[in-house]
């Protein structure tokens, strides 16, 4: 295995066996150069941001450099494979079963392929408790298959999609959005210019996340500027996807239950999803995105993870995506290319 520095990279990623990626692109007759033209083409349809070379590709092949999540979600797709048969890490005891649904061919509009990927993607949402596990699968399978039929006359949904950093809450609630049509709104994306001014008028860090500044001055705020905007849609009939950690919120029986009644009073129901993952995905993720709001919890990863808690429930009915090594994004990047195949 390549040293670089001095440095194994392999230790870091127990089970990586770099020349699986090899053996699975021989397999496809692909060149190094084919490999990348066709890896980009997969992450377009897919919607995965990527930009693919030969020589990236040599190095992931070699073992000189470990590939980041997109990659391994992309390469996933391409040789139509688990991670674990390419060689990014062992297999997790819930995975001993097949679960990838084979994609859909080019054009396929018989064998309704394209459906049973989305279905085998919406089966990661199970029960995290006493909840009509089936509701809320068969509402945005019906909502995607609406979405260009002239409206949803249905009840609006509001779904709350939670997670601690890194556990890849924003892709499925990216999904759930993709299927549906209904607008996903993220706490960063709405807040942040907001959050980030007020920290500096307050004479602290814009990126401060974990201070007490940024708990007791923004982050209630924060929160009620993600939920009061998804109200704004709800009244009007709109169903929407929030996508934020919800840690307090979820912790909170009365939060929820006054935001349910709140639901309930413009005739719409709420739904509670919680996106598992473990340490080593949380990290692999976060610095992947390298975000300047996340500096403090990798430069402090053992003091951070003191605080996570990967038992964690809601205090509430809900629903429970295991996201442990990216297992369920990979599901929903399988349904996205099936789809984006169905279409093109």
């Amino acid at each position: 295995m390549e040293t670089i520095g001095g440095h194994d990279v392999a230790r870091e990623h127990p089970g990586w066996v770099p020349g699986a990626l090899r053996k699975h692109r021989e397999a496809h007759g692909l060149t190094l150069e084919a490999a990348g033209e066709q890896l980009r083409g997969v992450a377009e349809v897919a919607k995965i941001r990527l930009q693919a070379n030969f020589q990236t590709i040599s190095n992931h092949e070699s073992g000189k450099s470990y590939p980041n999540p997109h990659y391994q979600r992309v390469y996933c797709l391409l040789y139509n494979a688990t991670p674990w048969e390419l060689g990014f890490r062992n297999r997790l005891p819930h995975e001993e079963q097949p679960q990838l649904p084979g994609l859909t061919p080019q054009n396929d509009q018989v064998t309704g392929a394209h459906v049973l990927a989305v279905e085998s993607a919406l089966l990661q949402i199970t029960p995290g408790g006493q909840v009509d596990h089936h509701g809320l699968r068969h509402r945005i399978l019906d909502a995607w298959r609406r979405r260009h039929t002239g409206g949803d006359p249905h009840r609006p949904h509001l779904v709350l999609v939670g997670g601690y950093a890194g556990s890849g809450k924003s892709e499925l609630a990216d999904f759930i959005s993709y299927l549906t049509g209904w607008p996903r709104l993220d706490k960063d994306s709405l807040t942040r210019p907001l959050v980030e001014a007020l920290l500096v008028a307050h004479g602290g860090d814009p990126h401060d996340r974990h201070t007490p500044l940024y708990l007791e001055k923004a982050r209630d705020a924060e929160y009620q500027c993600l939920t009061e905007s998804a109200f704004d849609n709800i009244k009007a009939g709109i169903s929407t996807v929030l996508d934020a950690p919800f840690l307090r919120e979820f912790s909170d029986p009365t939060w929820l239950q006054r935001t349910s009644n709140r639901c309930r009073s413009f005739g719409a129901e709420m739904a509670v999803i919680w996106v598992k993952c473990d340490h080593d995905s949380m990290k692999e993720y976060i610095t992947f995105r390298s975000a300047a709001r996340d500096a403090w919890k990798l430069a402090n990863w053992d003091e951070y993870v003191k605080g996570i808690d990967v038992g964690f429930a809601p205090k509430v009915d809900h629903f429970v995506v295991d996201n442990r090594l990216g297992s369920a994004v990979s599901l929903a990047d399988q349904a996205k290319l099936a789809l984006g195949r169905m279409y093109a």
